[in-house]
């Protein structure tokens, strides 16, 4: 079972921004996502950005939470 951190999405997102592609929105797995709300860091700026659950971020960066269990996905503006 796949353990999520919110050092492994920072690397993520870094390694993206380094190869100057901009991140539009993450894609986390509902599992993925309770294992990242878990984590103090990621809680603190996600549960800060919005009331509503559905409009929150992290590192100004819209969340979507999917139906895949473990999905981690960045999706980039072309």
């Amino acid at each position: 079972m796949p353990i999520v951190t919110a050092n492994e999405l920072d690397d993520i997102l870094n390694a993206l921004i380094s190869k100057n592609k901009k991140p539009e929105k993450i894609l986390i797995g509902y599992k993925a996502y309770s294992e990242l709300m878990n984590d103090r860091k990621f809680l603190s700026e996600v549960a800060g950005s919005a009331m509503d659950p559905n409009k929150r971020k992290y590192q100004k960066i819209k969340i979507k939470v999917t139906q895949d269990e473990y999905q981690l996905e960045v999706k980039c503006a072309d």
